[in-house]
């Protein structure tokens, strides 16, 4: 796991000397991604320079180092991630004296052989990467099919920026920055900046699955290797015949051989283990397929209905794993918050970030690489969202829109505390978390029109975010795809969408980012492109059955794991942010929220937040998401727009 950087500049008239100083510097931004080593590669006449940050995981020995040069002499690469099928390109190039073995040296051997296209196609893993063409002057950018690494690209005149991260982009003088306010307004919708855009005007994410080439002179060219729909397509169209057992065979086989070649690392490896059923299903298959205690790590928390420790401790006796535990009290955030914009570089306000960046730093402080089971809800139907969603329209959808509405009105007369209370005595195995937010959020679902509409209120935070940014026009995401008539139903609809929005933009930038942070390599098996494929050739009951998702993934984690320790409900990554806005985290959230400040500052209209947090403080609602989406943003500019000290109440 690395981070690279670099530029390609027809106008440059800069020597060899400041260029790789330039490259440096830009790679330098990086170093937490890559402690082990640096370099740079730069060619002055052509104008291009690639920086290079590494963090060691296979061929630990300066024969992997980065930018690697291909044996030819024509091409050069700049790379991050893990290519699990390495060996098997590598009896491939038989023409190859290998220098060393890493998986950069077969990847860059692959793409001097067969090509760029050609090359990603055959890979199993994780990636992004610059190369080269040194002979045709042409720059190739690639990013793996699911969009687990990240790479950012941007044209300026005759600069054309990229790297893992915008602060190395930032770190070139040829970059003007400036706030893309409408990326702004979709970040208040969903919590996080939706590609293909950037919070900076002309800074966009290349998407998953696409190669990306440029020459002096000409336009970026696009060019998808692997999408979504086609896989979503092309499952629905070839559906699998298989009975139960089968089936279950099947997708066992497949997850053992994700998992191994993941285990295959030259550093100690472990796995996050939170009890749910995706890290549950790849730590079980990762002790199955080793000789010794796995070592596994959780995060837990004090606050009811938030820990989930218990039972991932549960799990992990049952397994033999190596288990290491960390409670998480509002200490614990305290320390994190001011450190959270700098490295997300883009304002993200998934509050589970807070426990998967401590849940990484304990993790790295034992083992260099990880496992981790993102990936299952998309693929197996496990989100909440996706039952709400079904069973509201197909219940209520029939009723007119009038009677809905008067029943909306009766769900949201009690307010979420009151109804906190009721469910009290629901027994706590039946229980949701915070039954009081879901029914007020159920109330807002049954007066909309169709589906689309239903999952846009699911996945919105603000559900009018362009009302809140004076000046704004939504960027939006690929709405028009919950409309594809190919897709018979609608929970296979909110997968697709879902696959290719929160996931890569979200769950996986979360991953990547606070993961990174601390040097540690996550790897996130279950989104092996096979069982992506595999998965989407299910039919629809062999995912959800008995009003349960993820039916199949859990039969097989039934062969190692007794069900008495998994069969629980969903609980999600979650922490307490209500509670903590109302205590140890009010003084810095009354300052970023200062009315002043924010109309100063002029992106916020102060108006809806300061009612929204006037209404959270005095317990009438529990605001904690949108609250959240703005604060990470105030955070963010005063990190990155601002040289302002730190905030009142929290640490420098």
């Amino acid at each position: 796991m690395c981070g690279l950087t670099g530029f390609l500049d027809a106008a440059a008239r800069s020597d060899e000397t400041d260029l790789r100083r330039l490259a440096a510097a830009m790679s330098a931004t990086l170093s937490h991604r890559g402690p082990d080593a640096g370099g740079a590669w730069v060619d002055a006449e052509a104008g291009i320079a690639l920086g290079h940050r590494r963090l060691s995981i296979v061929d630990l020995s300066p024969a992997g180092n980065q930018p690697m040069g291909s044996a030819d002499g024509r091409f050069v690469i700049a790379y991050n991630g893990e290519i699990y099928n390495a060996a098997e390109l590598r009896a491939d190039l038989t023409h190859v004296a290998w220098r060393g073995h890493s998986d950069t040296e077969a990847l860059v051997e692959g793409c001097a052989a067969w090509g760029v296209e050609a090359t990603v196609a055959r890979l199993i893993g994780m990636f992004a990467f610059a190369l080269w063409d040194r002979r045709e002057r042409r720059l190739w950018l690639a990013r793996d099919r699911l969009g687990i690494k990240p790479l950012y690209w941007g044209r300026f005149g005759k600069l054309f920026l990229f790297g893992s991260e915008l602060k190395a982009l930032r770190a070139h003088p040829g970059w003007p920055v400036e706030v893309d306010r409408d990326a702004l307004a979709a970040y208040l919708r969903h919590n996080y900046v939706p590609a293909p855009g950037g919070i900076y005007r002309g800074v966009r994410k290349l998407p998953p699955g696409t190669v990306l080439s440029v020459a002096a002179g000409e336009e970026p060219r696009l060019t998808p290797y692997w999408t979504m729909d086609e896989i979503a397509h092309a499952g629905v169209a070839d559906p699998l015949v298989l009975s139960d057992a089968e089936a279950e065979e099947r997708l066992d086989a497949l997850l053992r051989d994700a998992i191994r070649r993941r285990m295959v690392a030259d550093v100690p490896l472990g796995a996050f283990l939170s009890g749910g059923i995706d890290s549950s299903t790849v730590v079980a298959l990762m002790q199955a397929e080793s000789a010794r205690p796995v070592k596994t790590f959780t995060i837990g928390f004090h606050e009811r209905g938030y820990d989930e420790a218990r039972h991932a401790k549960a799990v992990a006796a049952h397994l033999g794993t190596d288990h290491t535990e960390l409670y998480v009290d509002p200490a614990h955030a305290l320390e994190v918050i001011p450190r959270l914009p700098g490295w997300f570089d883009e304002p993200f306000a998934d509050s589970s970030q807070i426990p998967t960046f401590l849940v990484s730093a304990m993790t790295r402080r034992h083992v260099t690489v990880a496992l981790s089971g993102d990936g299952g809800d998309e693929l197996f139907a496990g989100y909440n969202r996706y039952f709400w969603g079904e069973r509201l329209w197909r219940r209520l959808g029939w009723l007119p829109p009038q009677l809905r509405e008067a029943l909306a009105g009766l769900m949201t007369a009690p307010s979420p505390a009151a109804w906190d209370r009721a469910f009290a005595a629901v027994p706590a195995s039946l229980r949701p978390p915070q039954p009081g937010d879901k029914v007020h959020k159920l109330a807002g679902l049954l007066a909309l029109p169709d589906q689309t509409a239903i999952y846009r209120r699911l996945v919105s935070h603000w559900e009018d975010p362009a009302a809140v940014v004076p000046g704004a026009t939504e960027a939006e995401i690929p709405w028009a795809l919950m409309d594809d008539p190919r897709l018979a139903g609608f929970v296979a609809r909110m997968q697709r969408l879902d696959t290719v929005t929160y996931l890569p933009d979200d769950i996986l930038t979360k991953v990547d980012r606070c993961s990174m942070a601390v040097s540690l390599e996550a790897r996130v098996p279950l989104l092996d492109h096979r069982v992506v494929a595999f998965a989407w050739r299910l039919p629809m009951a062999q995912k959800i059955r008995g009003g349960e998702g993820k039916w199949l993934l859990r039969r097989v984690l039934g062969r190692y794991v007794p069900d008495r320790l998994i069969d629980r409900p969903k609980m999600g990554f979650g922490v307490p942010i209500d509670v903590w806005l109302r205590g140890p985290l009010r003084d810095w959230a009354e300052a970023l929220l200062d009315p002043a400040r924010l109309r100063d500052e002029g992106f916020l209209d102060p108006a809806p937040v300061r009612r929204l947090w006037a209404e959270h403080l005095g317990g009438r609602r529990n605001w904690q998401y949108l609250l959240w989406d703005v604060l990470m943003f105030q955070a963010w500019r005063e990190r990155w727009l601002a040289a302002a000290p730190a905030p009142v109440g929290l640490p420098a």
